[in-house]
């Protein structure tokens, strides 16, 4: 073990609330330490929210924790288990490859789950070794922090460290460890497994927990847990609309990757959207199209019917009054997820008042938008910077025909310019992880063991609304001959 301070100076300040439920919702498990740890990226602004003092964990046996190799005073060491939906189908799951420390509290008080991915097999693994490779350690790191710098709900990255182990893949790729940050880790699917594999005073355990510990407020509803599916539900329904803003596709939105804190989690076959098109989809094992783009609203609709179904047990003691009680809440899920949707369009386009003949006017400007195959996230931001490039879109009658409507209808409205136009900049990101760029960075560490490239890019993603003319090569989008963009999961 290296040398330095002591693994309890870095800060810790753990509490483990998650092991008072009964043991059927987790497993304790032992460490799987890895040989030569070594840091290859750290988020001091992250540490600092928690509480960590980052000059500690870079050193010693502090160190050792963020590998897996050592614990923390009051450090959990269990697996969470779960079961649910994965692109339609039921099955056991669980943290196959990610061990809980524990839940760090900040010095403001909140309470955030600090998890190992790729830490080493769990009761939970099936046929898998329970690591990780570097490359994809670091892109959930890229992506999630970039998905923070925008506004959008998420768990977060805290630092990623290489084991000095190889991991099989097609090929031998560096081993890794991300420690991820989240309010919990609790998800659709743990309702799931409650439901289908525990009982009744099971389910009603992790239900009160779960009010307890994120809506407690619900706790005095006159039915906390019909309160509690509604509030998860609109929880969900402002972060699919809120991914559907910046042309972000989750690639695997199954039950599982459903958080009931309403945070985007899981970032493997993630991605943004370059040119727009509803049908866009880029995981290599999503053949069907189930989680594309244009899909997303619709199957979160449908993970929140599972999440429905999990709870009725508590609902009500009469199974058909249960079903029409949770049916009654689902069926508000469309309207609340446009509500969110549509607010931030008019954002999008510097609506500050509402007529009802909006959604007509930004339906038709994506249509054209998708009909000439138009960059998603730089046709926004051209409009907000008042620039028309000369490109397909822009140059077309459709687009003439649409910017008349849109102007008269900006006048309208009789706002100031300053005011449109700052709510505009400020509602369309200037740059985003765009594929290319992410890749870029990847494989330059991977091959090279260049961090620069990555370093460049975390730090231009930072401030997403702001771009210098020097950096304008993040924005723009991929060579048209680069081929369609394919991201994996299990890796």
């Amino acid at each position: 073990m290296s040398k330095g301070k002591n693994k309890e100076d870095a800060g810790w300040h753990l509490d483990n609330s998650y092991t008072t439920l009964p043991s059927f919702f987790y497993s304790e498990i032992e460490l799987n330490p890895v040989s030569t740890p070594e840091l290859v990226i750290m988020n001091d602004a992250l540490a600092q929210k928690l509480g960590l003092d980052t000059t500690v964990l870079r050193s010693g046996e502090a160190l050792e924790v963020l590998a897996g190799n050592e614990m923390p005073k009051n450090g959990a060491k269990i697996a969470q288990a779960y079961a649910g939906h994965q692109f339609g189908y039921f099955n056991m799951l669980g943290d196959g490859r990610a061990l809980l420390i524990g839940e760090q509290i900040t010095p403001e008080g909140e309470r955030f789950d600090l998890q190992l991915k790729g830490s080493g097999r769990t009761p939970y693994s099936r046929q898998g070794d329970g690591r990780a490779a570097l490359g994809p350690m670091l892109r959930e790191y890229i992506i999630s922090e970039a998905m923070h710098a925008l506004g959008i709900p998420t768990s977060r990255s805290l630092a990623v460290i290489k084991t000095g182990e190889p991991v099989y893949r097609e090929t031998v790729l560096e081993g890794a460890i991300l420690t991820r940050v989240a309010q919990s880790h609790i998800r659709v699917a743990t309702f799931q497994y409650a439901a289908k594999y525990g009982g009744y005073d099971q389910l009603k355990a992790l239900a009160d927990y779960t009010i307890n510990r994120h809506y407690p407020e619900l706790a005095e509803a006159e039915n906390p847990y019909l309160a509690l599916f509604e509030k998860v539900m609109e929880r969900q329904a402002s972060l699919v609309a809120k991914w559907q803003l910046v042309g972000f596709i989750h690639g695997v939105l199954n039950t599982d990757n459903v958080t009931i804190s309403g945070e985007t989690i899981d970032y493997g076959p993630c991605a943004f959207m370059d040119t727009y098109k509803q049908d866009t989809v880029f995981s290599s094992i999503d053949t069907q199209g189930r989680y594309a783009y244009g899909n997303q609203p619709q199957i979160t609709g449908w993970n929140m019917a599972r999440f429905a179904e999990s709870l009725l047990e508590l609902i009500h003691e009469d199974p058909e009054q249960a079903v029409e009680m949770a049916q009654d809440k689902l069926e508000k899920y469309p309207a609340i997820f446009h509500s969110v949707w549509l607010k931030g369009m008019r954002a999008k386009l510097g609506l500050i008042t509402e007529e009802k003949d909006d959604p007509e006017l930004i339906h038709s400007l994506l249509e054209g938008m998708e009909k000439y195959g138009a960059d998603y996230t730089n046709t926004f931001r051209s409009l907000a910077e008042n620039i028309r490039p000369a490109d397909a879109f822009f140059s077309s009658k459709a687009f003439a025909e649409w910017e008349e409507k849109w102007q008269k209808r900006l006048q309208r409205q009789g706002s100031a310019f300053k005011d449109v136009s700052d709510l505009m900049l400020h509602s369309n990101p200037a740059v985003i992880p765009r594929n290319h760029r992410v890749e870029e960075a990847l494989e330059a560490v991977v091959k090279s063991g260049n961090y620069t490239v990555m370093q460049k890019l975390l730090k231009v993603l930072a401030t997403p609304y702001e771009l210098s003319v020097e950096n304008q090569r993040y924005a723009e989008p991929p060579d048209a001959g680069c081929g369609p963009y394919r991201t994996y999961c299990g890796t």
